[in-house]
């Protein structure tokens, strides 16, 4: 085993594909772009990502929608994506960078479990996503901004935790519920009045929909359910099991009931 890591210190091999990246391809970084100085106006951006813990583990969702000013650049857009097998991280802000730093998240604790033959602690996953986003500081600054919103299960504390960052890759840990994106507000005042401790999975599923159809109604960036266009919001949850994707017809049946129970809500009014 010495003889082993005697041979990664000498051939410079790091568990870290950002720093193995940075001193050999620098070029291929997402903060490395040479981009227009009014890229910012023509670059589409996504939103609104709600997260939220439950019994024995935690939910990431993410409306379908982004846009480009007062334009509508995709209906489809997927904006929460599994990280690795135990978190799973959401995006807002400028689509195309926040897409490439989520592929490298993913890339670098791969590689990371690969070299060290382990997974890295959840700490550790929030860590190294704080300093890439940190990396895009430039372009933020530019208006090409990314904020992530990281969430997964603890193996080591046996609990669902939940991360918020700042532009500058700041990162703070949130207690029951967050959102992040042009429709977080709205979608936090769904949360507080929805959301409760012990809440079951399926419960979880349910409060993450209203949550964005609140702020759909209010936030033009913010695409609801669309029963026509057969369309929902991407939904993820992580237990002690692992991660998983929540299908589309268990979304369709909780968007019908909400929109149902709205519909009924405003004929009585």
């Amino acid at each position: 085993m010495n003889d082993f890591l005697a041979q990664r210190v000498v051939a410079g091999a790091t568990s870290s594909f950002m720093e193995h990246l940075a001193a050999s391809r620098p070029d291929l970084l997402p903060a490395s772009r040479s981009l227009p100085a009014d890229a910012s106006a023509i670059a589409p951006h996504g939103t609104t990502i709600v997260a939220c813990s439950f019994a024995g583990g935690v939910l990431m969702a993410g409306d379908r929608r982004a846009t480009m000013g007062n334009v509508i650049a995709s209906r489809h857009i997927e904006k929460v994506f599994a990280a690795d097998r135990f978190s799973v991280l959401g995006i807002a802000g400028t689509a195309g960078i926040a897409i490439d730093i989520a592929r490298l998240f993913q890339v670098e604790l791969e590689h990371y479990e690969k070299m060290e033959g382990t997974l890295l602690s959840l700490e550790g996953k929030a860590t190294r996503l704080g300093a890439m986003i940190r990396g895009n500081l430039p372009l933020a600054l530019q208006g090409l901004a990314v904020v992530p919103l990281f969430a997964g299960f603890d193996l080591d504390s046996g609990v669902g935790r939940l991360f918020s960052y700042d532009v500058t890759g700041g990162r703070y840990e949130e207690i029951e519920h967050h959102s992040v994106g042009s429709g977080s507000v709205f979608a936090r005042g769904a949360l507080k009045k929805l959301w409760r401790p012990g809440l079951s999975e399926d419960d979880a599923v349910r409060v993450a929909v209203e949550a964005l159809y609140d702020a759909a109604d209010d936030d033009s960036a913010t695409g609801g359910p669309d029963p026509v266009r057969q369309l929902w919001p991407v939904v993820h949850t992580v237990t002690r099991a692992g991660g998983r994707r929540v299908g589309e017809r268990e979304l369709a049946a909780v968007a019908g009931d909400v929109i149902a129970a709205r519909s009924v809500a405003g004929r009585e009014a």
